[in-house]
């Protein structure tokens, strides 16, 4: 048995009290001044701690990872699909595909309530729940061939809680694909610097997928240099486009983006996953990485306090001006990634499982990458509360709350207790070369004012703007990674269940299976992305109130996947991993449902709302948002979808989670008469590392490898 060595203990006490420094200045200090940096402090130093012995007790006391199993990726390699990929270019691709849009925004909005709930929920969230999900979901559908959460679901469960499971998950993910979609169409119109900046990722990530595949195999740090060095050129030359004669060929309409959106889609879901999908993530991962963590150390060097109280009033009342509700159940809910997410699981049993080399590199992807996607929750929460609480409530509130004007704005805001003047709003805006801030709803613009505020403490005000725009285009490459892997995986996921029907399709790189239900997703988010981008308060946007719910909805259908399969598998008494932060989030979800269904508030309650709107509507009245009689019929008829999906969405996970307990129980009680899908061991062949950097023995390992192969190659 390893003992520490004294180093080991130093370092490990000295992260220790960071972390405990920094959560004892965030929980204590009231009514001074306190420095983002402690924020930092906390959530690196848990970081740490978490990885180096939760996350480890995890994989090798719990799911006893196996380095000397192959994965579905070294069996059933087929170069389209299943593909052995190196654990650095793996690591990236899964970072890029979970951390989509509500790392960035969900934070941004949450911090209504103030720093601290949501700095809670964050650490602690993704310690031991969000990044147990991730990795645990990961492990099991590495050892079922890569199965999806859904048909996992199905096999383990049971057809009848499988089945609940199968459509929720389907509809959810196709959901939360719509969102994502959006998001991108909303922050790449009209931006000639973002769209030519993203569309050179696509033909540089062709470019290193077939460097790696075809000219040198195996050089990771070559065609990492060389990728990131054409990133950087693409993020120069797009500023330089913006201000050339070419800015109108790459300033597109919201439709035309639309359009280019689903053909993408639907060519990154097809293509062999080593040609674009991977390296394209991998790609982007430089940027985003690369960008929180110059976040970080500008937090670190220019000290920016917290501006935003650690408690706001709204989180006591539950009558803000962002969201409506009270804290619990809506800042768990709000802030759907970065502490937890149901998206996540459906990456860690779709493309993620098919790739990784080693079942011990489990603990790295899926435990490893939630936590950096946790950290980047974390500076979006930090860019939003070391702006002025003023401007951002005028920012983050409609306008049909605080109107259109700086004076209104501004006394509204004042009369909530957070003064700003008039000339401090036309300041704001005019530093960032907008015309106005007021009402920049959604999230993405507050992050870029922050991080605006961050980098222009350190490089200067005289580029505030600039790094303002760098950031709204950050956010934009930041999504468009989830959806492009979030389309293959919808059409994994459509593929296991149409394989259940008509057997061909349960391989998964049969081609006119992976066409047909390619086309099928990319169809279905991209008419619900239509509509809503021609219709203000129609087709995605319909869906828009439920996607937080949607997605924590399908955590706790994961959750009780993953428990259901310790459970089988022989690890009851690890249950608990699971079964708690199953427990909590369906608690906080469930009570969520219910007050978006019933509660008698119309501004929660889509029940409610869909009644007023209706007696306005009736006595000839026009109730904000809407601005006609047509608007106020769309309202009534979008809170009537949005209340009935989410009672069925809801509904159907209580089935599922109920079957799911239903199956624990009979197996603790007789045993024989559970199954597992679990396919039998085959010896691996491969030699990798487990970690990111190799350790000794890992690196003498590779080297015999290395010598054997070539000295098979000379016989």
């Amino acid at each position: 048995m390893r003992t520490a060595n004294v180093r080991t203990i130093v370092v490990w006490t000295l992260v220790a009290l960071v972390a405990a420094a920094g959560w004892s200045v965030l929980a204590l200090a009231r009514g001074e001044n306190v420095s983002a940096a402690w924020m930092v402090a906390a959530a690196l130093g848990s970081y740490a701690i978490a990885y180096r012995f939760y996350a480890k007790f995890i994989a090798y006391k719990v799911l006893k990872v196996d380095a000397t199993r192959a994965t579905p990726a070294e069996r059933l390699d087929n170069g389209i699909d299943y593909h052995p990929t190196d654990r650095r270019v793996l690591l990236g691709h899964h970072f890029a595909a979970i951390a989509g849009a509500g790392p960035l925004v969900g934070p941004v909005l949450a911090a209504q309530m103030g720093y601290l709930p949501g700095t809670i929920w964050i650490i602690v969230g993704v310690i031991f729940a969000g990044a147990v999900q991730d990795m645990v979901v990961l492990f099991f559908s590495t050892r079922r061939d890569g199965r999806s959460l859904g048909q996992m679901a199905r096999e383990e469960i049971g057809p009848f809680g499988g089945a609940a499971a199968l459509i929720a998950t389907f509809a959810i993910m196709i959901i939360l694909l719509g969102v994502l979609a959006l998001v991108i169409v909303n922050a790449l119109a009209s931006s000639p610097w973002g769209t030519f900046s993203i569309g050179m990722t696509i033909p540089i990530a062709l470019l290193m997928g077939f460097y790696l595949r075809v000219l040198r195999p195996g050089r990771i740090s070559e065609v990492s240099l060389i990728g990131v060095a054409l990133l950087l050129l693409a993020l120069v030359a797009g500023r330089w486009v913006a201000e050339s004669s070419w800015a109108g060929t790459f300033t597109l309409a919201p439709s035309t983006l639309v359009i280019w959106l689903v053909a993408y889609g639907f060519i990154a879901s097809i293509l062999p996953v080593w040609t674009l999908l991977a390296p394209r993530d991998y790609l982007s991962t430089f940027m985003k990485i690369g960008t929180i963590a110059l976040l970080a150390i500008g937090v670190v060097v220019a000290l920016p306090a917290l501006k935003m109280p650690a408690v706001t009033d709204f989180a006591k009342h539950g009558n803000g001006p962002v969201f409506a509700g009270s804290l619990f159940p809506f800042v768990f809910i709000t802030i759907a990634c970065g502490a937890l997410s149901g998206f996540h699981s459906l990456i860690s049993s779709g493309t993620t499982p098919k790739m990784i080399q080693k079942e011990t590199q489990i603990r790295m992807i899926g435990y490893g990458a939630m936590l950096m996607e946790s950290s980047v929750a974390v500076m979006a929460l930090v860019a939003a509360s070391i702006i002025d609480p003023g401007l951002y409530f005028a920012m983050n509130a409609p306008s049909g709350a605080i109107g259109t004007t700086v004076q209104n704005a501004s006394q509204v805001v004042s009369s909530w207790g957070y003064h700003i003047s008039p000339a401090d709003l036309a300041q704001a805006a005019k530093n960032v070369d907008e015309a106005s801030l007021l009402s920049r709803t959604g999230g993405a613009p507050t992050l870029a004012v922050g991080v605006s505020e961050i980098f222009a403490k350190v490089t200067g005000g005289s580029l505030r703007a600039f790094w303002y725009h760098f950031a709204i285009m950050f956010e934009a490459l930041f999504i468009l990674t989830a959806l492009d892997a979030g389309t293959r995986v919808g059409r994994f996921m459509l593929q296991d269940m149409l394989g259940n029907l008509y057997r061909p399709f349960k391989n998964v790189s049969w081609k006119p299976g992976l066409a047909l239900t390619s086309a099928i997703v990319c169809a279905l988010w991209g008419y619900f992305l239509w509509v809503g981008v021609h219709e203000p308060l129609g087709g995605i946007n319909q869906l828009f109130p439920i996607f937080g719910i949607s997605n924590q909805l399908l955590a706790a259908v994961a959750l009780a996947v993953c428990t259901t399969l310790l459970v089988k598998s022989g690890r009851l008494k690890w249950a608990w991993i699971t079964g708690v932060p199953l427990a909590w989030d369906a608690t906080v979800t469930l009570t969520a449902s219910w007050q978006k269904v019933f509660s008698s508030d119309p501004k929660v309650g889509f029940f409610k709302q869909r009644s007023v709107f209706q007696d306005a509507i009736d006595a000839g009245k026009v109730l904000p948002p809407a601005k006609n009689m047509d608007d106020m019929h769309t309202v009534v008829t979008n809170s009537t979808v949005d209340g009935v999906l989410s009672a069925i969405l809801a509904v159907l996970v209580v089935v599922a989670i109920a079957d799911a307990l239903r199956v624990c129980v009979r197996h603790v009680r007789r045993p024989a008469l559970s199954t597992l899908s679990e396919t039998p061991y085959v010896e691996s062949k491969i030699v990798a590392p487990a970690g990111l950097i190799p350790t000794r023995e890992e690196k003498e390992e590779e080297a015999t490898a290395r010598d054997v192969v070539g000295v098979q190659a000379g016989d």
